[in-house]
């Protein structure tokens, strides 16, 4: 046993990749404690999202800096809530550009920063690019709370009732 441990700590670079073992240990059982190394206090779950149809304008209004600091993305006229993903979708995280955004141009493109304003037909993507915007669909579908649809100029929303699943839905008498 004391051989073996001359051995180790006689070569710098043995010591230094003894170093790197015991960083890396440290890190996999301090994110396995339940904590995720959070120090302040846990944040309350967000109450789940009424259904709605939204407006780009409404969806602007969930980029994770208002109220409850909820997270909706939309993609290929679907709104999801992302709120759970706050950390990727919320403000700092690596796709914030897509909170409160319609995000199925920049998901096509690959391209984080293709995030349009107004809202964007996608008549000019490819076959290829739309069948990507599929599959972005499904992993958000899987993932997410749905909460309506992305309305187009002048479309009128639909109505949902209370205890509604899926994608039912019955249209707004005016």
């Amino acid at each position: 046993m004391g051989s073996l441990m001359m051995e180790i700590f006689t070569s710098p670079l043995n010591v230094v990749l003894l170093g790197i073992c015991v960083i890396l240990l440290y890190k996999i059982l301090r994110s396995n404690d339940g904590t995720n190394g959070a120090t302040g206090p846990i944040e309350p779950p967000v109450p789940k999202m009424k259904k709605q149809d939204l407006t780009l304008e409404q969806l602007r209004q969930y980029d994770g800096k208002g109220e409850y600091g909820r997270v909706c993305v939309a993609v290929n006229s679907k709104v999801f809530d992302v709120t759970r993903g706050k950390k990727f979708y919320g403000p700092g995280g690596p796709y914030s550009a897509f909170a409160g955004h319609d995000a199925t141009r920049a998901l096509a493109t690959f391209n984080v920063n293709d995030v349009k304003d107004e809202y964007d037909d996608l008549s000019d993507l490819s076959t290829m690019q739309m069948d990507s915007v599929r599959e972005w669909e499904m992993q958000f579908t899987e993932k997410y709370d749905y909460i309506g649809k992305l309305l187009k100029p002048g479309e009128q929303p639909s109505e949902y009732s209370e205890d509604e699943e899926g994608n039912n839905k019955t249209k707004k008498d005016d």
